[in-house]
């Protein structure tokens, strides 16, 4: 019987196994391939963003068992941006829980701009979804802390947790920001008045507008992507972040709003959840398997990163990671 479950085991641990051995090579080719791709450009809305490097290009594997792949500018630091919306949802559902997240805020696709008014308006006067900045300020208020400095630090040090090691806000981006994210705090108020904050919305708008300012690596988000590929523990520290159970439910929203208005289109070409940010971090969340993590800093219009798009499709196909494939069965 021992030898029977040990056989088992080496069967159901050689295709990860195996696909390992090749991850290195994938990831160069994948770099290569599109290191010199053309179109898109740098946020310019935000003065920080408009200055980054626009040539930097960066690839990164976390496996559900912790390894950890990389490959080009995979440990330049910068923003976090929009990304930081999946994991402070964590933080939140954590808190909270989910019925408070799809009651309070939504979990649907508004079909429109990541910071649109209009949406809110339409629709139930709510936020409609964690992952726009109206549901992201929302879930961000029901983070629970004393007081404000207090919240911010439990957020950061969850994000932390996350990447598996201390982060850092990157001061000048969050001044940057902070000076132009008058349409974010009219959003806050807006929610406010609509009974959609749990905490006072100008510092709600605050500590959203820091979290977007965290400075990450396209490795640390691959290794906090892989959170989500691993069940809900970190896959690399194998601390336990988020409840098991609240993984799909986290992964749906990143179904419905994770590349803006692009989502469907996403899911439709790779076939994975993911998040994009317009500091050109895009991450992507195979269950069970992977997380992939690109960063460029080229931008398609709607906000996503041209190049990240684009490798980690490659590599999704590649490794035949498409969530809705599956294979016929034999006729009997």
């Amino acid at each position: 019987m021992k030898r029977l479950i040990m056989g088992l085991m080496a069967v159901l641990l050689l295709p990860l196994a195996a696909l390992a051995q090749d991850l290195n090579a994938l990831l160069k080719e994948t770099h290569a391939k599109f290191a010199n791709l053309p179109g898109g450009a740098n946020a310019n809305y935000i003065p920080f963003l408009a200055n980054v490097p626009s040539n930097l290009f960066g690839i990164a594997i976390v496996t559900a068992d912790g390894k950890v792949y990389e490959v080009g500018d995979s440990k330049y630091e910068f923003g976090i941006e929009s990304i930081s919306k999946a994991f402070v949802l964590c933080k939140a559902m954590m808190d909270v829980g989910p019925d408070s997240i799809m009651h309070g805020i939504g979990v649907n696709a508004t079909g429109m701009p990541f910071n649109s008014v209009i949406a809110i308006e339409l629709e139930g006067y709510s936020p409609q979804n964690p992952l726009v900045n109206a549901g992201a300020m929302a879930a961000n208020s029901m983070v629970k802390g004393p007081d404000k400095d207090a919240q911010w630090q439990i957020v950061l040090d969850y994000l932390g947790a996350m990447a598996g090691r201390p982060l850092k806000l990157i001061d000048e981006l969050y001044k940057s920001e902070a000076a132009t994210n008058q349409h974010n705090r009219a959003i806050a108020m807006l929610l406010e008045a609509y009974g959609h904050m749990w905490a006072d919305p100008l510092d709600a708008c605050d500590s959203y507008t820091k979290q977007c300012s965290v400075g990450v690596s396209a490795k640390d988000l691959a290794v906090m992507a892989g959170m989500l590929a691993n069940g809900g523990v970190n896959p690399v520290t194998r601390k336990r972040l988020l409840k098991a159970e609240y993984v799909p439910k986290v992964l749906a929203a990143m179904s419905m709003e994770g590349l803006y208005t692009t989502s469907g289109e996403w899911l439709y070409q790779v076939g994975l959840p993911g998040k994009s940010g317009v500091g050109g971090g895009v991450i992507a969340v195979a269950p069970g398997k992977m997380a992939i993590a690109a960063f460029a800093p080229p931008l398609d219009p709607v906000g996503n990163s041209v190049k990240a798009m684009a490798a980690i499709q490659y590599i999704s196909e590649k490794l035949d990671l498409n969530l809705y494939k599956s294979t016929a069965r034999k006729e009997q």
